[in-house]
């Protein structure tokens, strides 16, 4: 599996689990992200995309709209189709499960910064 840069991420790379050119997905992507320290996904929201993220290792800062907190290995959160929000890691090095319904495929449409 090759790794990826997502757009509007700085010091990320990403591995595409399940999504339409891996498994022929075509409601749902499943991808590892691996964060390094203080940096992660700059403020953007997904016009029509549901986001979760569940952090497999280390430690983030989260942001949803207002909401602002602090998340550890093991929890989870929610980004809203079109809320803005933010994940930055926290630890030396973060690992996250992040899943898209539908897929994001990082097409410029689905995203607003």
């Amino acid at each position: 599996m090759k790794p990826y840069s997502p757009a509007n991420h700085s010091g990320t790379r990403n591995f595409r689990l399940i999504g339409p050119e891996t498994v022929g997905a075509k409601q749902v992507e499943v991808l590892i992200g691996e964060v390094e320290r203080g940096k992660g996904a700059l403020p953007h929201a997904h016009p029509g995309i549901e986001q979760v993220c569940y952090l497999l290792e280390g430690t983030a800062h989260v942001q949803v709209a207002d909401e602002k907190f602090e998340m550890k290995a093991g929890e989870m959160c929610f980004f809203p189709s079109d809320e803005f929000h933010v994940f930055k890691a926290t630890s030396e090095r973060a690992r996250v499960m992040v899943i898209y319904a539908p897929p994001y495929l990082e097409q410029p449409e689905n995203v607003r910064k």
